[in-house]
């Protein structure tokens, strides 16, 4: 049983995540609130410190997604404050949000990833700088925020790369997505019918059993803790299927729509019992 008596909830913030963090935080305090944690809820203002001081929790939910929340930052606050939270530390929130770092770790550890380049955004929109098809994003952004899908014969990337329109800086169970769209984009992971999920996914056993292994690996290679989801590309075009690995996230959502409550389910662990295990991981120092 835990001795945190008292939770706070991080949820919202500034990031462009806001409205799903807004979803998963709220979720997360009513299941916390229903497992008889006296919980609050804290839309993470600029004063954020001085509002922890004056609330003084036994321990953070960290509901937060995309910059400032998932990435290291607040992680750090919660360190120097010494107030235990959930999900994982500085180093690996800090790398795994930054996507050139977490395929540097991925390589390193021997993990497949696919090939990439960091460039700015501005010489992304002026030429193709690898042969289409490809996929562009931003480094440290998540939910699908600000990718662009280049597709083969396109004349050359989206003009709206270079303009100020775009403002963004330079192993429990395998699902399948089948979204809804042209691809997994913001809508497709949150709007009701976006996209199905097969769980379990419709693949070989040998497949299944890798993608778990390789998940558990890139959790291990990052320094994660707690609850992280990895997120695969399977190549079926080639003789020798092949999964790739493309990223980790730390700080999974926690939305009706979401994939790892999903996933917890299937296992047999519900909604309640989900949070309560992340918040029982909350820690400092690891």
């Amino acid at each position: 049983m835990t001795a945190f008596k008292k939770v706070a909830v991080l949820l919202g913030g500034r990031s462009a995540e806001r409205e799903v963090s807004l979803v998963s935080g709220r979720a997360c305090a009513k299941a916390l609130r229903d497992e008889g944690f006296d919980t609050i809820e804290i839309d993470a203002p600029d004063d954020l410190p001085a509002r922890l001081e004056a609330e003084r929790p036994d321990a953070v939910f960290n509901a937060l997604h995309g910059r400032w929340g998932e990435d290291g930052c607040v992680q750090g606050l919660l360190e120097l404050m010494r107030i235990p939270y959930t999900h994982s530390g500085v180093l690996a929130s800090a790398v795994a949000m930054h996507k050139q770092r977490t395929k540097d770790v991925f390589r390193a550890a021997g993990l497949p990833v696919v090939q990439s380049i960091v460039a700015d955004r501005h010489e992304v929109s002026a030429n193709h700088l690898m042969e289409p098809p490809y996929v562009v994003k931003p480094v440290n952004e998540g939910s699908s925020v600000g990718v662009f899908i280049i597709r083969r014969g396109d004349n050359r990337p989206p003009g709206e790369l270079g303009s100020d329109k775009w403002t963004l800086s330079d192993a429990v169970a395998v699902t399948e997505i089948l979204p809804n769209t042209d691809f997994y984009d913001y809508e497709a992971k949150y709007a009701e019918g976006g996209s199905l999920h097969m769980l379990p996914a419709k693949v070989a056993p040998a497949l299944t059993e890798e993608a778990m292994h390789l998940a558990e690996r890139a959790h291990a290679a990052l320094g994660c803790r707690g609850v992280s989801r990895a997120d695969f590309r399977f190549d079926d075009t080639k003789a020798k299927h092949r999964l790739i690995l493309l990223e980790v996230n730390t700080q999974p959502g926690m939305t009706p729509t979401s994939l790892v409550p999903e996933q917890a389910l299937h296992t047999g662990m519900d909604f309640r019992k989900l949070v309560r295990w992340i918040l029982e991981d909350a820690s400092c120092d690891r």
